[in-house]
């Protein structure tokens, strides 16, 4: 058994998302500006860097519906370094630059990702050999997963992008030996080029984190709870889902009708075929947490309930209403990985449709929980949410990136609320109501506050980062300008995090 020393303590840390980093290049890198937050993060006494799901992402750009959850997303690849190792020229980078100048605080997906292909085909057939040599090794130290989601992706771009349950071969899609050997051997080029960029992402992402690291700062992933239905996971482990024989979903992931949607979320995710999971002792789910270990410090657990009980919608269902709970794997799971891994760091996001059942589940497993402060500024009410009732053991927000920012949240509400929610965060004309609200957050038992980007520069709804239950539109996609993170920030910040004892390791 492993044990994994790292334990989260009284301290504090920011979500950003990757690609909201600022840069020339149409989305957040790995590059300069994500060394310089490390030195923000740093500089304020900050502890954790929280980031969305690294898996490259598909229509939507949504990081919660990947082609793999072992994968990195090749958008974050930062261009500076390929243009200083001689894999690409300045001239074409400049007039990529120029392409993608129009996008400083929203990204264009798809313009972005058509100049990424010309720069990355370029980079591939500048790479010396002793780096494609470096790529190769990197291939067979990841023989778990590389091999097939280059393969998945090279296959894909051979059909046109058509998703996996369309592809025009039957024994292909369900993994025929003699066909698997016949298109590895026709895109063999296509494969290696596929190969080449996951080495160049996890190249740049692990001298990143190697850096924050050592400046004390350690990185909060994310995994989604499912795999999207077009991914290398679904290809590769069919049999771990609820699947049709023609590869579509037999029963599909979502959420009965809540707060964002009167007729509940339609994910369009497989769900688990849990007892295949459990007769295998969860070598699946053990595997990918070693993976998201792979990334980050910490992981965070998105959709976390759906352990304890999963909402299974029918697949001629037209949306979530006709869905119905199904029992989870609950502490077998769990039971399971720490037996394998040790104890592990994990936050549990337990938020949506909460019942005791939950509530007691988490607590089980001893992990903390999310408490989000926009959630609980009702006069009326005394809800979990509110930050007097914040327990030490948990994880605690102002807002997340599927709500409005805080400032945002606050013209959501009625008149008696908005005024309650200014008094309990003490708020006066002069100060910034978000720094108000993370001063009411830090002053809490809660072991760890995590303040989100858009609630940290004050911002409203401008810089909301996703509307759950919607495709498209803004979501994904806002950006911040290099110059908001100012001193005066720096100084706020800092000073709230001495005074509320959260300078952490």
């Amino acid at each position: 058994m492993n044990s994994v020393k790292h334990r989260i303590t009284r301290s504090s840390g920011v979500l950003m998302p990757i690609f909201s980093l600022p840069s020339p290049h149409g989305i957040g890198t790995l590059g300069k500006a994500a060394y310089e937050f490390v030195d923000f993060l740093k500089k304020t006494g900050q502890t954790y860097w929280q980031i969305l799901p690294l898996g490259p992402t598909g229509p939507g750009a949504s990081p919660y519906q990947t082609y793999s959850t072992a994968a990195g997303n090749t958008n974050f690849i930062d261009l500076d370094f390929l243009v200083e190792s001689g894999l690409l020229s300045k001239e074409s980078l400049s007039i990529a630059d120029l392409k993608l100048s129009s996008m400083p605080t929203k990204i264009d997906y798809e313009l972005l990702e058509s100049v990424l292909k010309e720069l990355f085909v370029e980079a591939y057939n500048n790479a010396p050999q002793d780096i494609l040599d470096m790529a190769e090794d990197f291939e067979k130290e990841n023989e778990d997963w590389l091999p097939d989601y280059a393969l998945f992706m090279a296959l894909k771009d051979a059909f046109n992008h058509k998703p996996l349950w369309e592809w025009p071969s039957w024994d292909l899609k369900r993994r025929d030996p003699v066909e698997l050997r016949r298109y590895r051997k026709l895109l063999s080029n296509e494969i290696r080029f596929y190969v080449f960029l996951q080495y160049l992402f996890f190249s740049q992402w692990d001298d990143l984190k190697e850096y924050a690291n050592k400046n004390g700062i350690f990185f909060i992933g994310d995994i989604p709870m499912y795999p999207s239905l077009d991914s290398s996971d679904i290809w590769v482990n069919p049999k771990l889902f609820k699947l049709n024989r023609d590869m579509t979903a037999r029963g599909i992931a979502g959420v009965p009708p809540d707060i964002y949607s009167e007729t509940g979320q339609y994910w369009g995710n497989p769900v688990y075929d849990w007892p295949v999971h459990q007769e295998d002792e969860f070598k699946w789910w053990i595997w990918r947490i070693k993976k998201s270990l792979r990334t980050s410090d910490v992981i965070r657990i998105d959709h976390f309930r759906a352990f304890q009980d999963y909402w299974e919608i029918p697949s001629d269902a037209e949306n979530a209403i006709g869905g119905n709970w199904v029992e989870g794997p609950r502490m077998a799971l769990f039971n399971a990985i720490k037996e394998e891994l040790g104890d592990i760091p994990i936050i549990a996001e337990d938020l949506g449709i909460i019942d005791d059942s939950v509530v007691n589940f988490v607590k089980e497993t001893g992990y903390p929980g999310m408490k989000v402060m926009s959630f609980g500024l009702q006069k009326h009410e005394n809800n979990i949410h509110l930050p007097l009732n914040w327990p030490e053991n948990c994880v605690g927000y102002l807002s997340t990136h599927d709500s409005s920012t805080f400032k945002g949240s606050l013209y959501d509400l009625n008149d008696q609320d908005y005024n309650f929610a200014l008094k309990y965060i003490n708020h006066r004309e002069f100060e910034k109501v978000s720094f108000c609200a993370i001063r009411s957050a830090f002053d809490t038992p809660a072991k760890l506050v995590i303040v989100l980007i858009g609630d940290l520069l004050d911002l409203g709804s401008e810089a909301r980062i996703n509307i759950p239950g919607t495709v498209g539109g803004h979501n994904w996609s806002w950006r911040m300008l290099p110059w908001q993170l100012d001193k005066g920030i720096s100084e706020e910040l800092l000073c709230l995090t001495q005074t509320y004892k959260r300078i952490g390791f």
